[in-house]
């Protein structure tokens, strides 16, 4: 088939599964996986093929003939987007089940179909009308999806936050695409590098897609969304429609001309996103606000890799700006995949026990022996150690940083600050995850939740084992992926593409089988030893405790403590002590939350103060009809004394 033909395929199973929603759940969950796969062979046919599909059905909608286009960069989205659709289909029909949720379920299938569908629409859409439309429903049936538990004020506040901030997102995509079709002529979208003129509307699509990005400072919607949604939802937001973002602005940097400072105003943006999102997450006592952090934070990565490559374009198209950018690419499945992974594993967390708060967690490996697995692998992907896909792409990154400190000039100097910063995001990630592993899963149950805690079911598994399996394969094996790069990069910029993988992408893959061989045989020999010689137990080293309980244990907040004490000053955490009194104290406490310093501290005392402005304003609004001729006269007189001015100038 070809693509055209599995793309109607997709739509119509995606199509079918919202009508199908309310009254058949297995008709739904299997035309929504058809769907889902079309869409997944139609992305892959066309990255083996290279030849881009171009569709002009003579349709009109608003006044313009409708005009969809999967190329190497939108198939490349789309395969991200099938998978992880795909994968929370299956997961969410026993994660949000009927018998569970019989008032939200329905509707939540008809807007999960519709979010997937649209996404699917934005990335085929090649008029800019038609892209602003997809754009709001999608985000209309994201904010729905969010609020499923709507019963909730602090799933409200999330809804209502993302869907302001969304809205403030969409004023300056339509700014910039109603200014794009005015100097153009025309609505619709491709190559226009040759118009210097539109360079300065790049600053328009970085707020409105940075918006939808969650880069920092404009990811405040971000963190409460994605922990008050569904799990899966979580999961489809963080690692497939922030992606809509990036795919925004890698879309129109490619096809548009850019500033010259563009490049370096978007590596900035990642490293700064980078750094502060991972110390964000480590401030952080519940499992998806921390989840959701380091979305900031590996959106941060893709940018240094996206910002570089645009440096490299305005340097002749030097050649780190193609690793760069693979590396960057790379990235953009690699989070959509281990983030979601974590996402559901938290959701198995949640389902099991019924809160989200770490400290109130411990010892569920025993009791979630798939789950801790799996989270756990998720957690080393995320990490960047070897030898899964999160080390392939941030090492990508590395060598375009690397490369470009070869050279002179400030691009040298700025890859040196970016490949530190980098450096330290890797370390505070690795440190989070060894936090978030060691007080969910080892050690103690904190409260009495033991005995209620169950392992997910085989729909729950399935999904997070399917996407474990892709984090595994592309780190094993990552020089299968380079003609899927090679493709998208060439529709970005066909002058840093190459079909010809790095001679160092063959030696990764390469270390990365010997060393996962390693580890199996090691594992292996291991359980034989046990096997045969049995395993003895003993009580652990006490220091000098003799009965230690679960109160005596690490917490979220002071296994970090440490660290995040490096970044009070953008933090500033509030703790709230109780020092404990007197030679036998009966009661001490110790607590400290990690505000959403950017929305609290600046965001809510601007908007408080221009809500004060306009109340106060108001008492200008008394209907008295003298008094509002005697402000139109002072207008006037302010307008001619302006008048007088200019012209004595």
């Amino acid at each position: 088939m070809t693509p055209g033909w599995l793309l109607l395929l997709a739509g119509a199973g995606l199509a079918a599964g919202i009508f199908s929603a309310f009254k058949s759940p297995r008709l739904w969950l299997v035309t929504t996986l058809i769907g889902a796969g079309a869409a997944f062979a139609a992305a892959v046919l066309m990255l083996a093929s290279g030849v881009t599909w171009d569709w002009r059905p003579g349709f009109v909608i608003g006044g313009e003939a409708l005009h969809l286009q999967l190329d190497g960069l939108s198939a490349f989205f789309l395969v991200l987007l099938s998978v992880l659709g795909g994968a929370g289909t299956l997961y969410s029909s026993e994660y949000w089940s009927d018998k569970a949720h019989p008032d939200s379920a329905p509707a939540g299938r008809a807007w999960w179909n519709a979010l997937l569908l649209n996404m699917g629409c934005v990335l085929l859409c090649a008029n800019g009308l038609h892209f602003l439309i997809v754009w709001e429903i999608f985000t209309v049936c994201a904010y729905f999806l969010i609020t499923r538990e709507r019963q909730r004020p602090a799933t409200r506040a999330a809804g209502w936050l993302y869907l302001a901030s969304s809205h403030v997102a969409m004023i300056f995509l339509f700014a910039f695409f109603a200014l794009l079709a005015a100097r153009t002529g025309s609505w619709e979208l491709g190559p226009m590098r040759g118009h210097p003129e539109l360079a300065p509307l790049f600053w328009l699509a970085l707020i409105g897609f940075g918006l939808k990005a969650g880069i920092f400072p404009m990811h405040i919607w971000l963190p409460s969304a994605h922990a008050n949604a569904p799990s899966h939802v979580s999961a489809i937001l963080s690692g497939m429609a922030i992606k809509m973002g990036i795919y925004g602005l890698v879309r129109f940097t490619g096809w548009l001309p850019v500033p010259p400072s563009a490049g370096w105003v978007v590596a900035a943006l990642g490293v700064t996103s980078a750094v502060l999102g991972v110390a964000f997450a480590l401030g952080q006592h519940d499992l998806k606000r921390l989840l959701a952090y380091h979305s900031v934070e590996n959106i941060g990565i893709i940018l240094i890799g996206l910002g570089f490559a645009m440096i490299a374009v305005s340097h002749g198209n030097a050649a780190w700006g193609q690793l760069a950018l693979a590396g960057g690419l790379l990235h953009v499945w690699n989070h959509g995949l281990f983030k979601a992974l974590l996402f559901l594993g938290a959701g198995s967390v949640l389902h099991a026990t019924g809160t989200r708060e770490m400290s109130r967690l411990g010892g569920l490996w025993r009791a979630m022996p798939w789950t801790a697995s799996l989270f756990a692998l998720g957690a080393t992907a995320i990490a960047g150690l070897p030898p899964l896909n999160g080390f392939v792409s941030e090492w990508l990154v590395y060598l375009g940083l690397f490369d470009a400190v070869s050279g002179r000039g400030h691009a040298a100097i700025a890859a040196i600050v970016a490949a530190m910063a980098l450096g330290v995001t890797g370390a505070l990630a690795l440190a989070c995850f060894v936090k978030v592993c060691g007080v969910v899963f080892l050690g103690l149950p904190r409260h009495e939740i033991a005995p209620h805690v169950h392992e997910c079911g085989w729909r729950m598994r399935l999904p997070m084992l399917v996407i474990g399996v892709a984090c595994v394969v592309i780190g094993l094996a990552p020089i299968l992926f380079w003609p899927a790069l090679a493709t998208a990069a060439a529709a970005w910029q066909p002058e840093l593409a190459n079909s010809i993988p790095p001679a160092p992408l063959v030696t990764l893959g390469a270390f990365h089988l010997a060393l996962a061989a390693l580890v199996i045989l090691a594992a292996a020999f291991l359980w034989r030893r046990v096997r045969r010689n049995g395993l003895s137990r003993a009580g652990t080293w006490d220091c000098g405790y003799a009965a230690p309980t679960a109160r005596m244990q690490y917490t979220a907040g002071s296994f970090a403590g440490i660290i995040t004490g490096w970044f009070d000053w953008i933090l500033r955490p509030q703790r709230h002590e109780q020092p404990p009194g007197g030679n036998f104290p009966a009661r001490a406490g110790f607590e400290e939350h990690t505000p959403e310093t950017v929305l609290e501290k600046i965001i809510e005392p601007a908007g408080s103060l221009v809500l004060r402005l306009s109340l106060a304003v108001r008492h200008l609004q008394h209907g008295r009809v003298q008094s509002y001729i005697f402000y139109l006269l002072l207008g006037l007189a302010a307008l001619a004394i302006l008048a007088v001015m200019g012209g004595a100038k």
